[in-house]
């Protein structure tokens, strides 16, 4: 069995087992994250809340990571061509109104909320505290609504934070620069599947 059939049958196992991810309709909460976060525009209310909080260059950062990170992961997806999960049947997927036709690689969600959630993460520490969630909540939204791969989503995920990473200047350092290979060693097998 190659890479890609391995990493193949663990994103379907991961979908289809109802143990690990339920069928049911999501939790409203789960549904409202996956809609709202569409385009970016959940982060931009937390922009609002941050700079509230006294955090305005924290703000700024984090918009800047993800105003960046957007477009790069649409054209990363207009490279890579992989199908999304047929789960049309399913409740979990039915509860989205959108019905997504791009590349499902990588989550432009995954990958807009990591770089905003690392980009607050560099910054600040007590802001990622409330931040993180929901970038986890964002992330698994995509994964319970099975409108993406496990894969596509962990993908977006290690883009989203490098691009912060790179935002943040950081990249020059040689504990950055290995950072950035462990997360590229970890996306790379995603790329050669045009499944």
């Amino acid at each position: 069995m190659t890479g890609e059939d391995e990493l193949a049958e663990l994103d379907a196992d991961s979908l289809h087992n109802s143990e690990v991810l339920p069928t049911r309709r999501p939790h409203p909460v789960i549904i409202a994250a996956s809609l709202t976060a569409r385009g970016g525009l959940l982060w931009i209310p937390v922009v609002g809340l941050l700079a509230v909080a006294g955090k305005p260059e924290v703000a700024k950062k984090a918009l800047g990571a993800a105003v960046i990170a957007m477009p790069i992961g649409h054209l990363i997806s207009l490279v890579v061509h992989r199908r999304r999960p047929q789960a049309a049947g399913i409740p979990a997927r039915q509860a989205l109104p959108e019905h997504p036709d791009s590349s499902s690689f990588p989550s432009k969600h995954a990958v807009t909320a990591a770089a905003f959630g690392t980009a607050t993460a560099l910054a600040d520490r007590e802001a990622a505290v409330f931040v993180t969630p929901l970038v986890l909540l964002v992330a698994y939204s995509r994964l319970r609504a099975r409108v993406h791969w496990p894969t596509d989503v962990l993908g977006g995920l290690a883009i989203g934070a490098l691009v912060a990473l790179a935002q943040a200047g950081i990249g020059r350092s040689a504990r950055a620069r290995a950072t950035a290979c462990r997360l590229a060693a970890m996306v790379r097998p995603v790329f050669s599947d045009h499944s």
